[in-house]
Formats: structure tokens, sequence, C-alpha cells
């Protein structure tokens, strides 16, 4: 079921070939494919959303999150509906599928976008830049009413931390919103099953995954919506108050201007281990 529209439907990840990348395609529209780059980018409010010739593809970060989070470079997203299951809210149940399918290396090369100068985007106290670094990290802060508060958290993606510390943090909302967004339309498959509710006094449904579960859903987030530059970064992304909104601006920055980034195949971990790193798409069997 989708979070957003409320719809139920059906995924299935497929292998695909070398090069091909992350794409999405609706089987109840004649199979038509609808690539995860940034250039398909319609709307970013409360999700992130892709459109393509009036072809909509909702909320795809979760899923795209885990496919970087994994270091799965190609696949096809077979949909039969508008919207990306949410499943548990979280990463979770993709990385398990995936782990489920297995993964193989291909002969190509991955390719990763470098960060050759900063680049920052800022609006009022809001803000999100990315930096030339070695590997790929992440840093994050939010600052939401209470009982969240104010968390902040780092991780270093280069060091395949994302299954443990990342891929279970769910998303989350504050009940005395309900009613707004839903009148708005959205979060019409929303239950205390799919997202942690939040109360003024505290958490309604259950036991937080994680002391800041809410900053690490950010985290998981932004890297789905990274995901959109089309491959994995090399570099440094900090990120103060940010939001879908900032997330695929910078994506369309980058994009923009060639200077600020390099394509490469070296991940920087010297010869020997780069040379390793091809790309990677899920084995034979689809899930």
């Amino acid at each position: 079921m989708g979070l957003h529209s409320g719809a139920p439907v059906r995924l299935r990840i497929v292998p695909a070939a070398a090069g091909t990348g992350i794409v999405f395609r609706r089987v109840d529209l004649d199979n038509f494919d609808v690539e995860a780059v940034g250039r398909n980018v319609a709307r970013v409010s409360y999700a992130t959303s892709l459109q393509k010739q009036g072809v909509l593809i909702s909320t795809t970060e979760h899923l795209l999150s885990a496919c970087i989070g994994m270091g799965l470079d190609n696949a096809i997203m077979e949909l039969d509906n508008l919207e990306v299951p949410i499943l548990d809210g979280s990463a979770r149940p993709f990385i398990d599928l995936i782990l489920q399918a297995g993964l193989k290396q291909q002969r190509k090369k991955r390719t990763y976008l470098r960060i050759l100068r900063e680049v920052e985007v800022r609006e009022g106290n809001k803000f999100i830049a990315a930096y030339p670094a070695e590997g790929y990290s992440v840093s994050y802060k939010i600052q939401f009413a209470q009982p969240i508060g104010a968390q902040s958290f780092e991780i270093d993606l280069s060091r395949d931390l994302y299954d443990k510390e990342l891929a279970s943090a769910r998303t989350f909302g504050f009940l005395r919103e309900e009613q707004v967004m839903r009148n708005m339309g959205l979060i019409r498959g929303a239950t205390e099953e799919n997202v942690i509710v939040v109360t003024d006094t505290g958490i309604k449904n259950g036991t937080l995954r994680f002391p800041d579960e809410f900053v690490r859903h950010k985290v998981l987030d932004l890297i789905g919506d990274l995901a959109l530059l089309g491959g994995q970064i090399i570099g440094k992304i900090v990120a103060d108050r940010a939001g879908h909104a900032m997330h695929t601006a910078l994506v369309s920055r980058l994009l923009k201007d060639r200077t600020l980034w390099e394509e490469t195949t070296d991940a920087g971990l010297g010869h020997a281990e780069a040379e390793e790193l091809e790309s990677v798409q899920l084995s034979a069997k689809p899930v």
C-alpha cells in the first residue's frame, strides 16, 4: 500500500544489465519506464515523486536509499500502481528482499560522482551542502517540536554501515497534524504499523528502534533522494533541517553545473581495491 495514496500496489525487483541504473517500470501502463534520475523529479513535499510523459512514480526515497545502501546499481522496479509501497516505513523490507535475491557483480566498473567543489543550498535556517572528501559520508541535524527536539547523526557510508545503522529507521509524523494532512489528500495509507506516531508527550505506537530514530530516518531519506544523481557519491554531505525539497534542489544544482563534480570509476580506496568495485545487479532470481 502507498503511504500517501493509500492505493494497493505490488513491487517486483528484477535484475538489469550493467549501465541500466535504477528504473521504475509501470507494468499497469504497458511497461512504461521512468528512470530514477534528477531530470524526472516531479514534485517534492512530504515525499519525492518522479514523472515522465505524465506517468508518475511516488515516494521513491526509501527504495532508492536501500539500493545505495546495499550497493545495488542496476535493477528494474516493477510496480502496478503509482506509489512505491510503504511497508513498515523504513528501508528494512527492501533490504531483506535484495538480500533474499542476492547480489551479483557485473563486468562494468561502477561509476561514482566525485564532488570537486563545494556547493551549498540555503533557505532561511535550512541548509544542505556537498563538499569534496574521500568516501561517502552524511551529517544531518534536525530540530522539531518536543518530544523530538534537536537530534544529529553522522555516518560514513563507505564503511558498509547502512544495514546496521540506518535501514530500520522508520518514517514519522505528528498526531496533531494528521487531519490537516489527510485533508490535503496525503497519508491515506498511514497506519500505526508503518509510521511512528508522535504525540505531544511521546510515542503512541510502541518503542523506537534507535534513540535517535528520527534523524536517522532523515539521513535514510537523503541518501535515497541523492540517488537521483544516478550513482553513488564520493564526498561529504552536510544537512541542517533540510527535507525532500532541499535534497532534490541539491541534486538539481549539481546536475546543472558539471564543474562541481566528475565521473570516476576510482572509489579512492587504492588501485587494488578499486579494481574489484564492479557494478552490482540482483542475482538471476527476481523478487
